[in-house]
Formats: structure tokens, sequence, C-alpha cells
């Protein structure tokens, strides 16, 4: 009895606890570890989340990234540095294997801080490019608070990610009205610039009167500035083509406490006050970038014979009949935060099922099937005729969409000819049936004529015999 209890604590503990998908071990880098305090509510509530934090310092000792070949932490979390070089245990090739290890990283950056070159050379291989002098101050002159920033312009109010972009919004985007009246506070931040790379994608975009100075090298006027306007990002994200999740976030002080409870007047709107989106803003941030949200799964798939609208028992056989009728169906489901759910595919867009051998014979929209779906799942079907060409094929589904885990779940198959007695019979084919009444007519014919010359008698005749002298 004591054991079965036990056990039973054992299970609700892990339930309580599985939050993300991808693991709770989360490392935490500061230069000191007494630096958190500023960051208390940030940390209060991924530790909330399930999430257990170690804090650690770049020249730790007891600080490793893999132990035994495997990876010893899911997530990391960097936080401002002041030091150019993290150590022999945070290179970049070592960063670069977490990613590729599937691990998940939240980089924060600080214009009071120039970023260490192990972090440096990490963006590089993203594609992401810092000023020369790896530090910079985003300023802008139309979108500031003018509470905190009267005079400076360096805290800027931005509308909350979504209002103008719809494919941010299930993510990142408010989701009551009074989130929608919030702003979102970037304080004291650097700006990025965004290499071509497809994996790359732009939460929060500066407005077109931002740009980004060095204020130790350059004065009250700014000849040359590094970027300005769009050109710069200041929250990005990536997800690799193994899942992992590199979250970049230009200001650190924009998770601070100060910022989860601030109020903000914008330049323009002089007599009223707005409450921060940063809280919310965090947790959505978080929840992405530490796959607690946008994490698809397969649960299963299957193909099978489709005979006059009955589908038959054998499930994913490995070879079929040209023009023969099959039904494809795969089940997916997300995970949101604690538990999996039904992945619904966006209105405005299509799961697609290709049957291709070197290129595509058939690209087909799959459909919801909601007799076969399930509390935890969805499944897409649809039904289709093989072509008429033989050989070796493959049921492929490839579903690629920003923010969400990659589908590329492909079945291989073989696709024979017919055999010599599933042709269909000449009299089943309508445009047969001339030929087979003429070939009938004649037979015929010929049979009459045998029996008309087989019963027919010779005509007597006379003997007559010609004298001759």
């Amino acid at each position: 009895m004591k054991s079965l209890f036990s056990l039973s604590i054992l299970l609700l503990a892990t339930l309580v606890s599985a939050i993300s998908s991808a693991g709770d071990r989360l490392l935490a880098v500061f230069d000191d570890v007494a630096e958190k305090s500023n960051y208390s509510k940030f940390l209060a509530d991924l530790e909330e989340r399930g999430f257990k934090i170690s804090y650690e310092t770049p020249k730790s000792d007891t600080l490793s990234l893999f132990e035994l070949g495997e990876r010893a932490y899911d997530h990391i979390i960097f936080f401002p540095s002041k030091i150019k070089g993290l150590g022999p245990n945070l290179t970049p090739s070592a960063l670069l294997n977490f990613i590729n290890s599937k691990g998940n990283i939240l980089l924060t950056l600080s214009s009071d801080a120039a970023l260490p070159t192990s972090l440096v050379s990490l963006l590089s291989e993203l594609d992401i490019q810092l000023p020369a002098e790896r530090t910079g101050l985003v300023v802008d002159h139309f979108h500031y608070d003018a509470v905190s920033a009267a005079d400076k312009h360096d805290v800027l109010l931005l509308p909350p990610p979504g209002q103008l972009r719809p494919d941010l919004r299930d993510f990142f985007g408010p989701k009551t009205e009074k989130e929608r009246k919030q702003l979102l506070a970037f304080p004291h931040g650097v700006g990025a610039v965004l290499g071509q790379g497809p994996l790359l994608t732009p939460i929060i975009r500066a407005p077109h009167s931002a740009y980004i100075y060095n204020p130790k090298e350059q004065g009250e006027t700014v000849d040359d500035v590094f970027a300005a306007g769009a050109q710069l990002s200041l929250v990005s994200v990536m997800q690799a083509r193994n899942g992992a999740r590199f979250a970049l976030v230009g200001a650190a002080e924009m998770l601070q406490d100060r910022w989860f409870e601030a109020k903000v007047r914008a330049q323009d709107e002089k007599q009223q006050q707005a409450e921060t989106y940063n809280h919310e803003f965090a947790k959505r941030l978080t929840a992405w970038t530490f796959q607690e949200v946008g994490v698809l799964r397969v649960n299963w798939v299957e193909h099978r014979l489709d005979e006059a609208g009955v589908l038959t028992n054998e499930t994913n056989p490995k070879t079929y009949r040209i023009k023969n009728d099959v039904t494809y169906a795969i089940s997916l489901s997300e995970w949101s935060y604690d538990k999996w759910i039904p992945f619904e595919v966006p209105t405005n867009d299509v799961l697609q099922l290709e049957f291709s051998m070197l290129s595509p014979f058939h690209r087909l929209a799959l459909t919801r099937d909601a007799a076969r779906s399930t509390a935890d799942s969805a499944v897409y079907a649809v039904s289709f005729r093989l072509p008429d060409q033989h050989g070796i094929f493959n049921f492929m589904v490839n579903y690629k969409r920003p923010f969400l885990t990659h589908v590329e779940e492909k079945r291989t198959v073989s696709v024979r000819h017919m055999a010599h007695n599933e042709w269909p019979r000449s009299y089943v084919i309508s445009g047969a049936w001339p030929w087979i009444a003429g070939i009938g007519a004649t037979v015929t014919a010929w049979l009459a004529f045998v029996v008309v010359w087989l019963f027919s008698k010779p005509l007597p005749g006379r003997n007559t015999v010609k004298k001759t002298q």
C-alpha cells in the first residue's frame, strides 16, 4: 500500500511538472547571480510553469552543457554580460552543438553591455548582424515614452505584436480587449539586422522613424547609422530544421520587474497613460521559445485500399495496383502548455498530400475527418485514384509553417501494373461493341455459307459426245 501511494505521488508530480514538450531543465546565465533579483517576476513565472531553473555564471567550473554526450539542460537564457569571453564551456561550437541537439536558447541584449565574442559568433552562424562595436542604442523621436524617456527618447512604445501582422497573433499577440489597449515598452535596447535565411522571423520591427547609434562615439547629430526603420529587428526568433528554437531580445530590461507594472504614456497622448504589455509578451515569447506551444505531433499515418467506398482491413499495404482507389489519413496533435489538443489548420491555410514519384502526380488538400478525430487529435483524410503509371511512389505530407514545428511524413509504396486476368473483358468496354458485332456478323455469314454449300446439290447435266470423222 505504501509503495502504491508513493507511485501515485510520483505520477502526480510528473503530470504537474510536464509543461514544456522539450523538457523542464532551464539554465539561466548571469555575470552575477545576484542580478536575478531584477528579473524576479519573470523567473517566478517560469518556475510556476514547471521549469527547474539552474543559475550559473559563465566562469563557473560546474557549468557544462553536455554530460556523457547528452544535453545537461533543455533550455538556456543568456542575460546581458560584460565579459568578453564566456569561457571554455560556452564556446560557439558548444552552443551550436546545443542547438543541433534540439536545445532552445533565449538571448537578451543591452545597450550598456557589449556582447561576448562567443555569442557574436553564434549570431553570425545564424545570419544575424549587430553593429560593428557590438553595442548600440535604438532611439525614436516620435514613438517614445514621455514619462521615462522625455529627453533621450530611448524607451520605445510599440503596439503589441499581432495587431498589424495576423500571423503573430496566435503566439505573441494580445488575447483580451484589455491587452489590446496596452503598449509594449522597449527600453534602452539594441536592434539587429536579419539575413535572408528562411528560418529567421522578426517578431517586432522598429518603427520607420527609429534608428540605432553608439552614444559613446557619436554626438548629438548622426551622419552614418548602422540601420534604421524596419531594417532593425528588435525581437527575432528562429526555428531550426530539427525543431530547436532560438529567440533574440534586443532589450533585456523589458523583462525586468519595473517594466512589468510600469505606466507609460505615448508622446502623442499627453493626458492618457497605459499599462505595458511586457509581462504578457514575456510569457508568450518564452512559451514559444521553450516549446510550450506550437509543437506538432504525428500520432499515426495510414493508407488503405478503397473498394467501392468500403475500406479494406489491410492498413498501410506495401503494394497497390494502378488505378486503385485509396484513402490516406493522418492524425495530428498540438502541444498547448500542459496538454495535447487537436491541431486546427488555419482557415487561410491548407494541409496537402503529395503522391509523387520523381515529381508529384497528385497534390491534394486534406480535409478534417470529424468522425475519426478525438479530444486530443485531429484526423485529416483524402480519397483519390492512383495514376495509370507503375513504379515506386511516396505518400508525402510536408507541412512547414512559421512558429510551428515541421511535419514531414513519407510512406513509400509500390504501384504495379495490371495482371493478365485483371484487364477488363472486351464485352465490358462499350467502344469494342462495333468490333465484336462485326466479328459476330462475319462468323455468322461464314457459317451460313458453309451450311448452304454443304446441303446444295449440283444441277443435273447432259452427256454429249461430239462425233468426229
